[in-house]
This record gives C-alpha cells, sequence and structure tokens, in this order.
C-alpha cells in the first residue's frame, strides 16, 4: 500500500474526527449538526439532477436510509449532550463493527474468526474503560452512543441492499442525501417550532465548515478506496477514535487521562480486527 494511499486514510480520519467536533462545541447541536446537512444538500442536489433516476425497487430504501440517518444524527446529538467527544466517539465508531459482528452471530448463525472474537473482546474491554473510573462517561452517553452505533450498522447495511438494487452508486447516494436534507430539517421544525437560520452569524458558517468536513471526509476515503485495498484503508481509519481524544483535548478542553488513551486505543483496535478484510 502507498504513502498516499496511507495518507489518504489517515487525513480522511483525522476529518472524521474533526467534523464531531464541530458538533460537538455547537451550542445547539440538533441546530448545528441540521445546518451542517446543508452543505451535503448542496452538493448532493446537481449530482442527483445529473443521474438517471434509480429504478423504482431502489426508492423504498432510499427513503429509509435517509430516515435511520435522520435518527443517526438526532441520537448523535443526545449523546453529545451528556458526554465529551473523546467519550462518544469512540464508543460509536467501536460499537458498529461490533454490533454488526454480534448480530450476524446471533440472529444469521453466522460463525466469527479468531480476528473478530477478538475484536469483540476489545472493542467491549475499551467501552468498558470508558465507562468506568475517574472521568467516565455517564450511562445515559453510553446508551445514547450504543443507539447511535445500531442505526449506523441499520443504515450501512440498508445502503448496500439498496446501492446494488439502484444499479447507479452515484444517483443512490445523491438521493439519499437530498432526502436526508429535506428530512432533518422538518425534524427540527417538529421538535422545536422553527429553524432559524442567520448567514451574517459566525455559528451558521462553523456549522457549514462542518458539513464541509464531513463532505470532504467521505470523498478522501472514497478516493483512497480507489487507489487501493478496502480492508487496510478501512483499518487505518478506525485511528479516527484516537483523534478524536486528542482534538477533544487539544480544542474543547476535555480531559485526556492515559486510560483514556489507552481505552480509545483498545477500541481502535478492536474496530479493525473486526472490520479488517485481507
Amino acid at each position: 500500500m502507498s504513502a498516499t494511499v496511507v495518507g489518504l486514510a489517515l487525513f480522511a480520519a483525522i476529518l472524521h474526527a474533526s467534523w464531531n467536533a464541530f458538533l460537538r462545541t455547537g451550542a445547539d447541536r440538533l441546530w448545528t449538526v441540521t445546518v451542517m446537512s446543508f452543505s451535503s444538500t448542496l452538493v448532493a442536489i446537481p449530482f442527483a439532477l445529473s443521474h438517471a433516476l434509480p429504478v423504482a425497487a431502489a426508492w423504498p430504501y432510499v427513503v429509509l436510509s435517509a430516515c435511520l440517518q435522520v435518527g443517526y444524527s438526532v441520537f448523535l446529538v443526545a449523546a453529545y449532550r451528556y458526554g465529551e467527544l473523546g467519550q462518544v466517539y469512540p464508543i460509536v465508531r467501536g460499537s458498529v463493527p461490533l454490533l454488526v459482528a454480534l448480530g450476524g452471530f446471533f440472529l444469521a448463525g453466522q460463525h466469527l474468526t479468531m480476528p473478530e472474537i477478538v475484536g469483540v473482546a476489545l472493542v467491549a474491554g475499551g467501552i468498558m474503560g470508558l465507562s468506568l473510573g475517574r472521568g467516565r462517561a455517564s450511562t445515559t452517553s453510553i446508551l445514547y452512543a450504543l443507539a447511535t452505533g445500531a442505526i449506523i450498522a441499520a443504515y450501512a447495511t440498508v445502503d448496500a441492499i439498496g446501492v446494488r438494487a439502484a444499479q447507479d452508486s452515484g444517483a443512490y447516494t445523491a438521493w439519499v442525501l437530498v432526502f436526508y436534507g429535506a428530512l432533518l430539517p422538518a425534524t427540527f421544525t417538529a421538535m422545536r417550532g422553527r429553524l432559524a437560520v442567520d448567514l451574517g452569524a459566525p455559528e451558521t458558517w462553523k456549522a457549514l465548515g462542518g458539513g464541509l468536513f464531513a463532505l470532504l471526509a467521505y470523498g478522501v476515503v472514497v478516493a483512497a478506496f480507489a487507489l487501493g485495498p478496502a480492508g487496510p484503508i478501512t483499518a487505518i481509519r478506525e485511528t479516527s477514535v484516537v483523534f478524536a481524544a486528542f482534538i477533544g483535548r487539544l480544542f474543547l478542553g476535555e480531559m485526556l487521562t492515559p486510560r483514556r488513551v489507552g481505552a480509545c486505543a483498545v477500541v481502535a483496535l478492536g474496530a479493525i480486527c473486526l472490520g479488517y478484510r485481507p
């Protein structure tokens, strides 16, 4: 694997942790994630209009994925209301492959390989390390983070089926983002009554910038996948949980103890074991 591919994967990891930091710093995080979605919507609309419409069989998956991503946004906001970036982010990222592996084992009768068994143990141990001892994450934030991970695993599964049904990954992705960009502001309005966006306010531009970081993170990892093997790239990207701990300390003033760094590293290693495919 070339240095360029490794650099892209690490850059994607930093960007992904960074846009979560943008969200964590928002005064009203539901408003922040809603405004962040405008960035992806503005980019998605031209793509949606320039591609042929997905086939009829794909539309239920488009709508379901968009709805699940709205749920993901709402639950992630709730998790950050009760926990810090360096606590919530590793649990969310680590729980996705953990829940996928356990779901396959208990629901589909799939046998776990030795790396997957090790990965389950490491992620579970890392999450316990973040939830015990001094500076531990609150039970509420852990539950919301785990729920967020479950929703991510759900929409990833839906997308894996839907993109095959659509027969055009670009059109499918664009329309999911368009629907998400419509449903999230509607959800905000239903919960808060009114969505006010002042284009002259620094918070607005910070949120839009966070949305661009999220888009760039996606684009960079896609570029890495185009140049190198998916397994190692996915593994390197999981280092984002360690970057999140340091970003939380440097920019958000969060506590950074050797125990927390170690727990984040254990979660990252476990996610690598669960997600790596040679």
